[in-house]
C-alpha cells in the first residue's frame, strides 16, 4: 500500500508557476501562480469556462502548457512514478463500459504496483458500490464511485478532484467530503474543484477564484467568513421603535416587523449585540452567512478585481 511521502525539494506538491494555456485566440489560463501544500484542502471555483478543468488538466500533464509550468511532487505528471502517487478524478467520467467494476478496480490496482484489497473493499462498501455490474449497466452516480475508489484506493499524495461530487446523492456527497478529509488528516495535497459554493465553504481551507482564465481572488475561507454578510432575525419582547439600529457599526440594513427585525450586517456582530443587549431580545436567529455575494461578485465580469 502506498503511504504517504514529503516532498523530496521541499517544493508544495502543486505547485503552478505563471501557468498561461492558450487555444488558438483563445487563453484558457492566464499567468497562474497556485500552490497547496502538504494537507490542504484547495477549493478551485469559477463558473463555466473559467479555466478551472484547463487548470487540471494542465497538472495531470493532459495538455501541455503554452508557457509556465505545473509542478507535481517535485516534478510533473510526466513523470509515471509521481504520477502513481497521485488519485485523479475528472469532470467526465469515462471507463471502459465491457468490464466489470471489479475487474477495472483490479487494473488499476495493477498498475500502481498492487493495493490492500480489504482497503478498496472498504471503499466500495462506503460508497454502496456494485463491483460485478459491468461499467455500462451502471448510472452516471455509480460510475462516479468506481471513479472516486479508483482515485482514494492506494492513499495517494496528492488528490486532483474536478468536480467529485456530481452525481451523487447528498448522502454520498458528503461521504465522499469525509474521504477527502480523511486524506488531508493523512498529509495529502487536495486539490478540489466545485461549482457548490456550500460545499467549498464546508472542506477547503483556501480557495482560488477564477474568472476567464485569472485567479482574481485567492484567500481562506476564515478570512472570506469575516467579511460575508450575516443575515439575523432578532425577537423582541416588545414592539421595536423604528430607529433603534441607527448608526450601528456594520449594519448594513435592518426591516422592523413589530417584534422582529431583520438584520443583515457586514463584518463582525459585536456592536450590534451591544445595542441590543439590554432592550429585551428573547431570540436571536442566525442565517447562513452569505459567502455566495461574495463569490457571486467576483464570478461577474465587471466585479471584483484582477
Amino acid at each position: 500500500m502506498t503511504t504517504t511521502r514529503p516532498v523530496d525539494d521541499g517544493t508544495p506538491p502543486i505547485d503552478i508557476r505563471r501557468l498561461t494555456k492558450r487555444f488558438g485566440p483563445l487563453t484558457a489560463v492566464d499567468t497562474l501562480d497556485l500552490t497547496v501544500g502538504s494537507g490542504e484542502i484547495y477549493g478551485l471555483l469559477g463558473p463555466n469556462g473559467a479555466g478551472k478543468s484547463t487548470t487540471i488538466r494542465a497538472l495531470m500533464g493532459f495538455v501541455n502548457a503554452t508557457s509556465g509550468t505545473a509542478g507535481l511532487l517535485g516534478g510533473t505528471a510526466r513523470d509515471l512514478r509521481l504520477r502513481s502517487r497521485v488519485g485523479y478524478v475528472g469532470g467526465d467520467v469515462v471507463l471502459d463500459r465491457g468490464l466489470r467494476a471489479q475487474h477495472l478496480l483490479n487494473w488499476y490496482a495493477d498498475l500502481r504496483g498492487g493495493v490492500d484489497p480489504d482497503a478498496v473493499d472498504a471503499l466500495c462498501r462506503r460508497l454502496s458500490l456494485d463491483t460485478d455490474r459491468k461499467i455500462g449497466e451502471l448510472s452516471t452516480g455509480n460510475r462516479k464511485k468506481v471513479a472516486i475508489v479508483q482515485a482514494f484506493m492506494h492513499r495517494p499524495d496528492v488528490l486532483v478532484l474536478d468536480e467529485p461530487t456530481v452525481g451523487l446523492d447528498p448522502l454520498l456527497q458528503r461521504e465522499v467530503l469525509n474521504l477527502v478529509r480523511e486524506r488531508r488528516a493523512d498529509g495529502c495535497a487536495v486539490l478540489f474543484s466545485s461549482h457548490l459554493l456550500p460545499e467549498v465553504e464546508d472542506i477547503a481551507d483556501r480557495v482560488g477564484i477564477l474568472r476567464e482564465g485569472v485567479l482574481v481572488r485567492e484567500d481562506t475561507i476564515a478570512s472570506l467568513r469575516e467579511e460575508a454578510r450575516q443575515r439575523l432575525e432578532l425577537r423582541f419582547s416588545d414592539d421595536v421603535a423604528p430607529d433603534l439600529l441607527d448608526g450601528v457599526d456594520g449594519v448594513a440594513s435592518a426591516e422592523v416587523d413589530g417584534h422582529t427585525v431583520h438584520v443583515v450586517v457586514d463584518g463582525s456582530v459585536a456592536p450590534l449585540l451591544r445595542r441590543v443587549a439590554d432592550r429585551g431580545v428573547d431570540r436571536i436567529v442566525s442565517h447562513d452567512e452569505d459567502l455566495e455575494d461574495i463569490f457571486f461578485d467576483y464570478y461577474q465580469a465587471d466585479g471584483g478585481a484582477r
